[in-house]
């Protein structure tokens, strides 16, 4: 599944152990971000170190995503793979290029034995 296209062509969706190995790859890396799209709650309970919340559910979802830097890389996932799919999306149509969307979600991650915090 690595660097599989999905049919929007917004995003490279990675399996969890693909996102983990990138995640690994640029953990000093500060042109790489990890996002997490899953409500305040969501990500209160449990969350990849290192990633940012921006709640996709939220009215001001845009406009936050927006303020971010385009020209970085975004590794998104949320709990299964559908708000992250959309978040690319919509992060595609606002002009970022180098966008990832990790299947799966963090219940992937998890089913995987990858660590949350």
């Amino acid at each position: 599944m690595f660097g599989r296209k999905p049919s929007s062509n917004s995003a490279t969706d990675l399996d969890p152990n693909s996102a983990f190995e990138m995640i690994l790859k640029n953990k000093q890396n500060p042109e790489f971000i990890l996002l997490d799209v899953r409500t305040l709650g969501e990500y209160n309970q449990s969350h990849i170190e290192d990633s940012i919340q921006i709640d996709y559910q939220s009215r001001d979802f845009e406009k936050k995503v927006q303020e971010l830097d385009k020209s970085k890389t975004y590794l998104v996932y949320c709990r299964s793979g559908m708000r992250s799919g959309a978040s690319v999306d919509i992060m595609s149509k606002l002009g970022f290029k180098n966008l990832y969307n990790m299947a799966g979600g963090i219940m992937g991650w998890e089913n995987c034995g990858l660590s949350v915090e």
